[in-house]
């Protein structure tokens, strides 16, 4: 073995300075990353908008995500892959599977039931819109059968 070889584990362990780096900056709040931006942006423009870009596409300000270790467990897309991952018990994953293709399937059922409750409000607001436009179009009808005025309306 090569004084180079090292296990998944250990790799796991000893994250890399673009990791640690993120975390350092998390661990000090918003504060850090708009220095960082600001920062970026004086020393060169367009570094400053991929910091920008950067921070804004992972969600740095967020979802009350402060720190790398709280986005990747409760925030993120992380979150669905870590739920797939194995733990060699083959009860416990079976069990696991079968809770996580019921809560998908009540998540779709409860989205079907959200699009219905939106379509059905939606045609009763267009019912009413055109209920009221009926009764729009039906009152200058009665309004032509009344007697005018030939008296000046308005202030000239």
């Amino acid at each position: 073995m090569s004084a180079y070889a090292y296990s998944a584990a250990e790799a796991a362990a000893r994250p890399g300075w673009i990791t640690r780096t993120l975390n350092w900056l998390d661990e000090r709040g918003p504060v850090s990353w708009i220095v960082v931006m600001v920062g970026s942006f004086i020393f060169a423009g367009p570094l400053g908008l991929l910091v920008l870009g950067f921070i804004l596409i992972t969600g740095r300000f967020g979802k009350g995500c402060r720190r790398a270790r709280e986005a990747s467990r409760m925030c993120g897309p992380r979150l669905h892959f870590h739920a797939r991952r194995g733990t060699g018990n083959a009860a416990f994953d079976a069990y696991k599977a079968d809770t996580l293709a019921r809560l998908e399937r009540e998540q779709d059922d409860f989205e079907a039931f959200l699009a219905r409750l939106r379509e059905a409000r939606d045609k009763a607001e267009f019912d009413q819109y055109m209920d009221e436009r009926a009764h729009a179009a039906a009152a200058p009808a009665t309004e032509q059968n009344a007697p005018e005025d030939d008296a000046p309306r308005g202030n000239y």
